[in-house]
Parts: structure tokens; C-alpha cells; sequence
């Protein structure tokens, strides 16, 4: 059986992603304006989460809904995924009981073994190594404010090299864009993710460690928490690193005039960003959380193939 999955941001390739797009903004004006969209009808999706979110949990639950289906939380204790049950074992018997799965977990290999076994499409929402519903959002946030230039924009995340960063790099070999990363040395991306991405020669990635140099006429400027879920008692040592790396309003200076500020929330404020930054006109920050649920909406829909 053929069935597409997402797993990573490059199982669409340019023009499924840009197709995502017009998809997606179709989506949110029928969703804004209250239109009746029920393609999922009679259907009924499994969301896993080894990992909470309520950000996740609502978009896609939400989502779903309005497209007239049914989605099942599964919360850690549900599932007890590599203690109670294997991921196959879950891939193979939910492929049974729902037409689609969603599933946010720690360990990626997990993610891998839900994509080999199961016989539905399968969704991912965030492992260690990459969040592709996050990044699909976040370039869908880009283009709908630079539609008209909307390629090779210089877009540069500042902090930590994390799976949001892995997944940036990922995108980078799909669609032109420069993409820089500045992070304190010893927090890289994954060097392998850097390597396959700079061999497709679509993008010029840079991984900094001066801020300043970094955000230099940056388009867009993208944060995260400096202590994911998971490193929250290396906090007070990240602080210590991190600190110089904060997105404030002297940074910004660096930065176009008309620079977008994105985070994938949620913000630890006075920290990784400045209110001053966060609250600003630039920010387009609560917009791209919007878009979770519409650019998952087109993913859940493009997957199941009822555009």
C-alpha cells in the first residue's frame, strides 16, 4: 500500500510544499469565516503524545473536528510507549482502528517505526530530532506575509540547535532561502542534517556564534526556549550560556526595518526575548501559532488526499 506520511519536512517536495500553502490559506478563510468542511466525516485519528502539548493537542484536535472527524487523545499513561508497547505494535494496531495517526514523542527512532508499520498516514508532532508541523507553519506564516518575495529571504534563528533548527535545514534543501543558525559553540545543529542539506545546493546555510554578525539584515528572526522539555535541570547552566544570545531591541537594530520576529511559543519572556521584541509590530508570533492549525489542517488533508 502506498501511503504518504509526514515524518520529516522534506517527504513533500517544492511544489507539494507550495500547493501546501494555497491549500492552507484556503483552509483558514473557511475556518475564519465559518464555512461548513467536513472531508473527514465518519473518520476517527489517533493522536499519541509520549510528549504533552497543549498547542498540539488543541490545533489538531480542533482541526479534525471541523473537518467533521473524531481524534482520540492518547496521553503518556494511555500509551506507555517502549515500556507497555512498542511503537510497531501501536503503528499496527491503530492503522486498525483509525484512518490516520498523529503521534508526538521523544525518540526519533520511535517516529521511524510508526512510519514503517503503519498502513495510514501518519503525522509527526515532534520528536528530538525535528518538528515538521512547526516548520511547515512557520515558512506558510513567511510566505503569507511576503507572497510576492517570498524566496531568498534571510531568515536566522538565535539559540539553541535544536529539532526546530533541524528541521530549518531540512526546508533549506527544498526552498532557496539563506538560512543562518547562531548558537553558542557546542550547541550546533546535527552535523549530518548540515551536510545533506548543503549537498542539494539549494540554500546557503551559516552556523554563527556572533549574534550580531548573525542577524545582520535578517527578513526574519526566529527563537525557541533555551532548556527544552527534558533539560530543565541544566537550566540555570543554559542561562549562563545563552544570555548573550537574547533577542532584544538593541539586537533587532541589526536586523531590516521591516524584519519579521517569530517564536514557536511557548516564550520564557525576559529570557530567550524581551516584551519589547515579543509585543512589538514585527512580531508575528500569535499569528504562526494560528497557523498550526491551518497549515495541519492542509497536512492532514494533502495526506489523506481529499484537497
Amino acid at each position: 500500500m502506498n501511503v504518504k506520511h509526514c515524518i520529516k519536512v522534506d517527504d513533500f517536495n517544492k511544489n507539494e510544499i507550495l500547493d501546501l500553502f494555497e491549500l492552507a490559506a484556503e483552509l483558514k478563510a473557511k475556518y475564519r469565516n465559518k464555512e461548513s468542511y467536513t472531508p473527514f466525516k465518519d473518520h476517527s485519528m489517533a493522536m499519541i503524545f509520549a510528549k504533552p502539548s497543549a498547542r498540539t493537542r488543541v490545533s489538531f484536535e480542533t482541526g479534525f473536528a471541523w473537518m467533521g472527524g473524531h481524534a482520540i487523545y492518547l496521553a503518556p499513561q494511555d500509551i506507555g510507549l517502549g515500556t507497555r508497547e512498542s511503537a510497531s505494535d501501536l503503528a499496527q494496531l491503530f492503522s486498525r482502528y483509525n484512518d490516520m495517526i498523529m503521534a508526538r514523542v521523544f525518540s526519533h527512532k520511535d517516529m521511524l517505526d510508526f512510519e514503517k508499520h503503519a498502513t495510514v498516514p501518519v503525522i509527526n508532532g515532534l520528536t528530538d530530532y525535528n518538528h515538521p508541523c512547526q516548520i511547515l507553519t512557520d515558512i506558510f506564516s513567511i510566505w503569507e506575509k511576503k507572497k510576492d518575495n517570498f524566496e531568498n529571504l534571510k531568515i536566522v534563528y538565535v539559540g539553541d540547535g535544536n529539532n526546530i533548527v533541524n528541521s530549518w535545514i531540512r526546508l533549506a534543501a527544498i526552498l532557496p532561502f539563506e538560512f543562518t543558525c547562531v548558537c553558542p559553540q557546542g550547541f550546533e545543529p546535527d552535523a549530518d542534517t548540515i551536510s545533506f542539506a548543503r549537498s542539494k545546493d539549494i540554500s546557503t546555510i551559516n552556523i554563527l556564534h556572533d549574534p550580531i554578525e548573525g542577524v545582520q539584515d535578517a527578513d526574519v528572526i526566529y527563537t525557541d526556549v533555551w532548556a527544552s522539555m527534558g533539560q530543565k535541570e541544566e537550566i540555570e547552566e543554559r542561562i549562563k550560556i545563552f544570555s548573550p544570545l537574547q533577542v532584544n531591541e538593541e539586537l533587532i537594530n541589526h536586523a531590516k526595518d521591516d524584519y519579521m520576529f517569530m517564536h514557536c511559543l511557548p516564550a520564557e519572556r525576559g529570557r530567550e526575548v524581551t516584551d519589547g521584541v515579543i509585543d512589538s509590530e514585527n512580531s508575528i508570533v500569535f499569528e504562526q501559532a494560528e497557523n498550526r492549525l491551518h497549515t495541519q489542517n492542509a497536512i492532514m488533508v494533502s495526506l489523506a488526499d481529499k484537497a
